[in-house]
């Protein structure tokens, strides 16, 4: 299986940290050999009769080194060749062989014969940990290396796959969480994007229809019926808004038109210099908080003055809405009530564009409440 070792998604995707895990084992493995083979060269060389088989050993030694190192220091253009050839393997582990029939399985060359079961079960899972466990042990059996040996060598198998077979685990168990994780994240972005459109205008659109049901003059019956009619065309519109976001990207949004827009009756929108265009997300997230700002300051603070500022500096744009209401309760600001989150949602839009949003009295003590917000500009140091 190609996939978990080699060619992956993103970097930080749970696959790509089993990769990484794998990766970084299978160097372990080949960090001892590098080790054990030069180790265990002298006295396999000293057990060879010159000329042809002095030779022979030699080449074995100097290929498992010149192996072992190329896949310890590229695994990520070696390694696909081992995946994709498994035959290679059981050259180097006749190779190995080679070099245990002169040096002996009491040699540091037995611990590189125990590597090869052990890479086998990391790369290839229980079925090729089976098979090159099986063919090792026989050698060390073959070869006297005892009993012990023999052991090793099963439970060296057995230990790459169970390690591979845990990664995979703990890999699905944490791409279960973050599908968890993103599809909760997605039901609260989807609430805050109604509690701040289509629910409000649904709400005015009731209240509306609950005055025409109890209106009897007919000129009053035709400007309500208008303002339900201009309510549905608006809710309509803000769903078409919501499910174009879904899709599609949309271009940067001019903030202070955009506060004008908002701005209604007893709002002053001040801006002393000009400010930038905002990426859409970023826009709509910080309308969002002003709207919701000045909602809570018309409706629940019953203010009668209300003051949008907007600053900005070359790092960061400065949000405040100020109005003349009833204030906050003396502990400070209240939680949310149930199937009110209007605050909730201003304090997750803030944390999702990487804004500082803070809510307090007035600086200059005087009544009603300021709400100030700063953004960090992109691009800014």
């Amino acid at each position: 299986m190609a996939l978990p070792l080699t060619t992956l998604p993103a970097a930080g995707s749970p696959l790509r940290l089993r990769a990484n895990a794998l990766q970084s084992l299978c160097r372990q493995v080949f960090a001892l050999r590098l080790v054990m083979i030069p180790l265990g060269a002298p006295l396999a060389l000293s057990h060879t009769a010159p000329g042809g088989p002095a030779y022979l050993v030699s080449g074995a030694v100097v290929f498992t080194f010149m192996l072992s190192y190329a896949l310890f220091r590229d695994w990520e253009r070696c390694g696909p060749l081992l995946l994709r050839h498994r035959w290679l393997l059981a050259a180097d582990m006749a190779l190995g062989t080679l070099l245990l029939i002169t040096a002996g399985p009491a040699s540091p060359l037995g611990l590189v014969a125990l590597g090869t079961p052990l890479l086998a079960g990391l790369v290839y899972g229980w079925r090729g940990s089976a098979v090159y466990a099986a063919a090792q042990t026989a050698v060390m059996a073959a070869l006297g290396g005892g009993l012990s040996l023999s052991l090793l060598c099963i439970l060296s198998g057995a230990a790459g796959s169970s390690v591979r077979d845990f990664l995979i685990r703990l890999t699905e168990a944490r791409a279960q969480l973050a599908v968890a994780e993103a599809i909760r994240g997605e039901r609260d972005r989807l609430a805050r994007e109604m509690h701040d459109s289509v629910s409000k205008t649904l709400h005015g659109l009731a209240l509306t229809a609950d005055a025409l049901t109890r209106t009897e003059d007919p000129a009053a019956i035709r400007v309500q019926s208008a303002l339900l009619a201009v309510a549905a065309r608006r809710a309509v519109t803000e769903s078409r808004a919501l499910l174009t976001d879904l899709r599609e990207p949309l271009p940067p949004v001019p903030l202070l038109p955009a506060l004008h827009r908002l701005a209604g009756p007893g709002t002053t929108v001040h801006a002393p210099a000009p400010l930038p265009a905002l990426p859409a997300p970023v826009a709509r997230h910080l309308l969002s908080i002003a709207s919701e700002a000045l909602e809570n300051a018309r409706r629940h603070a019953r203010a009668t003055r209300v003051t949008v500022t907007a600053t900005t500096t070359p790092t960061h744009l400065t949000l405040t809405v100020t109005d003349d209401g009833r204030g906050l309760p003396a502990g400070g600001t209240p939680p949310a009530a149930p199937g009110h989150y209007g605050l909730l949602g201003m304090r997750e839009r803030a944390a999702a564009i990487g804004a500082d949003l803070r809510l307090g009295p007035r600086p200059d003590g005087s009544r009603g409440t300021r709400i100030h917000l700063t953004l960090p500009l992109e691009g800014s140091p």
